[in-house]
C-alpha cells in the first residue's frame, strides 16, 4: 500500500471520527463539538488536571453542558476520549493528534475548527494553571503563541499558501499540547496509559 493510501484511509477514519463525535454531542444538546470538546480535554490534561476519579468530570459538565449531568454515552466516550487523548500525549513516538475535520474539508471549516480547538485548550489550561510565571520559558511562548493563534482572523483565501500555513499552525499546536503535558501534565496523568481506541 502507497502512503498516499494510508494517509488518506487514515484521513478518513480520523474524519469520520470527527463527524460521529460531533454528531453524537449535537444529538445529545451539547453546544460544544468534537474540536472544542477535545481542546478542552487536551487542555486539562495537558495543564496538570488529573482524569482520575469523577472530580474532573464534573468540572468539565460545567464548562460543556451548564452544570447539568452529562448523558451516559457523552459521559463515556468522553472518559474514553480523555483516556487516549492522555495516552496520545504520553506515548514517545509523538502520536498525539487534533479532533479536527478531514484535511477534505473546506478550509474555512477546519480553520474554525481549530480555533475553537486551541480556545478551548486555553481554558482547560486556565483550570490548574493561572500563574504563567513558574512555567518554562519555551512553555510561556507556546502558550502566548496559541492565545494569538486563538484570535486568527478567519477570512483567508482557500489557496495553496493558506493550507500550508493551516498545517503548520496544526503541527505547532501538537507539538505545543506535549510540550506542556511533559512539563506539567505528566506526573499528575501516570496512569492513564491505554490501548483502548474510541470507534
Amino acid at each position: 500500500m502507497s502512503d498516499k493510501k494510508i494517509e488518506s484511509s487514515q484521513d478518513q477514519t480520523s474524519s469520520q471520527r470527527y463527524d460521529r463525535l460531533t454528531e453524537l454531542f449535537e444529538r445529545s444538546g451539547l453546544l460544544s463539538n468534537a474540536a472544542e470538546i477535545h481542546g478542552l480535554l487536551t487542555g486539562m490534561v495537558a495543564g496538570g488536571a488529573s482524569i482520575e476519579g469523577e472530580q474532573w468530570l464534573l468540572l468539565l459538565s460545567d464548562l460543556i453542558n451548564d452544570g447539568q449531568s452529562l448523558p451516559p454515552a457523552v459521559r463515556e466516550t468522553i472518559k474514553e476520549l480523555a483516556a487516549e487523548s492522555c495516552a496520545s500525549l504520553h506515548d514517545p513516538d509523538l502520536g498525539f493528534q487534533l479532533e479536527l475535520p478531514s484535511d477534505h474539508a473546506p478550509l474555512q471549516e477546519r480553520l474554525q475548527a481549530l480555533t475553537a480547538w486551541v480556545q478551548s485548550f486555553l481554558v482547560g489550561f486556565g483550570v490548574n494553571q493561572t500563574n504563567l510565571a513558574g512555567l518554562s520559558e519555551d512553555l510561556r511562548e507556546a502558550i502566548d503563541d496559541m492565545v494569538e493563534i486563538a484570535k486568527l482572523d478567519l477570512e483567508v483565501d482557500d489557496d495553496e499558501e493558506a493550507e500550508r500555513a493551516y498545517f503548520e499552525i496544526v503541527e505547532y499546536l501538537r507539538i505545543s499540547a506535549m510540550l506542556c503535558f511533559n512539563e506539567l501534565g505528566k506526573n499528575a496523568n501516570t496512569e492513564c496509559k491505554t490501548n483502548k481506541t474510541l470507534h
